[in-house]
C-alpha cells in the first residue's frame, strides 16, 4: 500500500516540479538495476545514473552465476533494456572511493543508492588458513567465469587428486559440480578459456564439502543438489549415521517440505559403504558434523596446505533462535587435501563516509545499517536518517537470497524514496537543482577516468559473442582489465 500511494504522488509530482529527480546508484548486479527500472516507473521525467567499478554491468550475473547456468542469466536482457532508457545511463570504470567519493555523489545527486553487493569473503579465523591452495570460493568462482580481478588466480589443481569445499550452500555445490563435471560439457558454455584449460588438465577427482551440522539442515536447494548429483559416473558418500535423524530433525523436517525433500534425495544418492569406485570414478563426499579447527601444513610443500584438521559436533538446541547449533565435542580427526575453497559467506566493503555495522556476526556480516533502506547514521535506536542516502541488495541485507529477492528488495527502497520525495526531504521546489550526471561526468573527466557507457559494453558483448562463436560457445569472456577498456573504447 505505502508503494502504491508513493507511486500515484510521484506521477503527479513529475508535473508540478520544473526539476527532474536525479538519482545515482552505485553497483549494476540485480539489486542496481532493479532499482533504476523502479525508480525511472514511478518518478516520470526522474535521470537515473548507475556506476559501476567494472566496465562491464549485471554484477554477480556475470561473475557469479555458474557458466552451465545459461537460463538464469536471461534476466541481462531486461537489464539492457532499462539501461537503454533515454533517462538511464551506464556509466562503467568508476570506482566508489577511488574515482569519487560518496560525499561527492551526495552533492551531485538527490539521491544515491548503494547497492554494490558484497566483494570480499569471511575468514574462518583458524589456525594456517594463510598457507597458499586456500582460496575463498568466491575467488574460484570469479577465476572460472572471468571476473578481470581473478583472471590471475591459478589455482593449482595437479598436485592432488582432493579437494575440500568447506560449506554447504548452493556456491559449495556450484563449485563443487564445476570441479567434477566432464570439462567437455563446460567447453559449450561461457566459461572462461583459462579456466577451462586448467580444468581440461584437473587431478582432482575427489571433492569433499564439509558442513558443521546434519543433512537435514543443510543449506543448499534440491534444484542445486539434483544438478550435481546428475553427474555422469558420479560416486556419492555419505555416512549413513549422518543421514540419522533425531526427533528435534524429525520436527525440523515435518514443518519444511524443501528441507525434507533434501534429505530424501541425500538418502536416495548414498552409495553403500560395502561399494567400490570404478578406476577414474569421480567422488564427492558430504561430510556433515565436522567443523574446520585448523589448516595442515604440507610435508613436501612448504607453506602449502596439506590437509585439514576437524572437530567432531553434535546439534544442541538454540532457546533464543529455536533452531540447532553446532557444537564441538573434543573429538578430532584429519584429511589430506591439496586445495580448499571457503563457502563460508561473502562480505561488503565500507566506504568512507558510509555507516557500516560490523556487529551483526557470522549470519550477515558487514551490512549498512538502515530502516527500509534509507541508511542510518549508526547502528543504533536512535541513529538519524542519512538525508538522500539509500541502500539494496546485499548491503541493506546480507549475503542472501536469489537474483529476484533483489527485486523486492528494491521495491521497498524505492518506496521509501518515493515517501521522502513526497514529504520534500529528497528534493525541494525552490528551483534549485543538483547537477547530476553532468556534474559527475565533468568531475570524472578532470580527473582523466576513462569512462565506459553502455555502448562500450554493447562493444565488450559483440566482441565476446564473435570470440564465441569461433569455439562453439556462446561469448568467449574478455577477462583483464586491458582487453576490456580497449574494446570499450574503439
Amino acid at each position: 500500500m505505502a508503494l502504491s500511494r508513493a507511486l500515484n504522488f510521484c506521477r503527479s509530482f513529475s508535473t508540478v516540479s520544473s526539476e527532474p529527480l536525479r538519482v545515482c546508484i552505485v553497483g549494476s548486479g540485480p539489486a542496481g538495476f532493479y532499482t533504476a527500472d523502479k525508480i525511472l516507473k514511478a518518478h516520470e521525467g526522474a535521470e537515473v545514473d548507475i556506476v559501476d567499478r567494472l566496465p562491464t554491468p549485471f554484477g554477480l550475473v556475470r561473475s557469479g552465476v555458474a557458466p552451465d547456468h545459461p537460463e538464469t542469466k536471461v534476466v541481462t536482457n531486461q537489464f539492457s533494456r532499462v539501461a537503454q532508457n533515454r533517462r538511464c545511463s551506464f556509466i562503467g570504470n568508476v570506482s566508489l572511493g577511488a574515482s569519487i567519493s560518496l560525499a561527492e555523489l551526495r552533492e551531485l545527486y538527490d539521491a544515491v543508492v548503494l547497492s554494490y553487493g558484497a566483494e570480499s569473503d569471511q575468514a574462518l579465523g583458524i589456525p594456517r588458513e594463510d598457507l597458499s591452495g586456500i582460496y575463498a570460493a568466491r575467488e574460484f568462482v570469479w577465476w572460472y567465469n572471468g571476473h578481470p580481478d581473478c583472471r590471475n588466480l591459478a589455482p593449482d589443481l595437479k598436485s592432488s587428486d582432493t579437494a575440500v569445499i568447506i560449506g554447504q550452500g548452493n556456491v559449495a555445490l556450484d563449485v563443487a559440480r564445476i570441479l567434477l563435471r566432464p570439462t567437455s560439457e563446460l567447453a559449450t558454455t561461457d566459461i572462461s578459456c583459462h579456466a577451462l584449460a586448467a580444468l581440461s588438465e584437473s587431478s582432482i577427482r575427489k571433492v569433499y564439502l564439509v558442513g558443521r551440522r546434519g543433512a537435514a539442515q543443510a543449506a543448499f536447494t534440491a534444484k542445486e543438489l539434483r544438478e550435481v548429483l546428475r553427474i555422469k559416473d558420479l560416486s556419492v558418500g555419505i555416512r549413513q549415521a549422518d543421514l540419522s535423524k533425531t526427533p528435534v530433525d524429525e520436527e525440523e523436517l515435518k514443518n519444511n517440505r524443501i528441507k525434507r525433500r533434501i534429505h530424501e534425495l541425500l538418502s536416495k544418492a548414498a552409495t553403500p559403504a560395502t561399494s567400490e569406485c570404478n578406476p577414474g570414478q569421480k567422488e564427492l563426499h558430504f561430510v556433515f558434523f565436522r567443523k574446520p579447527d585448523r589448516f595442515l601444513e604440507s610435508d613436501c610443500r612448504s607453506g602449502h596446505v596439506g590437509g585439514l584438521r576437524m572437530e567432531r559436533t553434535i546439534l544442541k538446541e538454540d532457546v533464543g533462535s529455536g533452531k540447532q547449533i553446532a557444537v564441538g565435542t573434543g573429538l578430532f580427526e584429519e584429511m589430506e587435501c591439496g586445495l580448499v575453497l571457503k563457502s563460508v559467506g561473502y562480505k561488503s566493503i565500507p566506504v568512507a563516509g558510509l555507516p557500516f555495522d560490523h556487529r551483526k556476526g557470522p549470519a550477515i556480516p558487514g551490512i549498512v545499517p538502515n530502516v527500509q533502506g534509507r541508511v542510518l547514521s549508526e547502528a543504533s535506536e536512535d541513529a538519524l536518517v542519512e538525508k538522500g542516502l539509500y541502500v539494496c541488495g546485499w548491503l541493506k541485507r546480507g549475503p542472501t537470497g536469489i537474483i529476484a529477492t533483489n527485486l523486492y528488495c528494491a521495491e521497498e527502497t524505492v518506496a521509501s524514496i518515493s515517501e521522502d520525495v513526497e514529504r520534500g526531504v529528497v528534493t525541494s521546489r525552490s528551483g534549485l537543482s543538483k547537477s547530476g550526471r553532468e556534474g559527475l561526468l565533468q568531475l570524472l573527466d578532470s580527473r582523466n577516468v576513462k569512462i565506459v557507457p553502455f555502448g562500450g559494453w554493447e562493444k565488450i558483448e559483440s566482441e565476446e559473442k564473435r570470440r564465441g562463436s569461433l569455439k562453439n560457445k556462446p561469448r568467449e569472456k574478455l577477462t583483464s582489465w586491458e582487453d576490456l577498456l580497449e574494446v570499450a573504447t574503439k
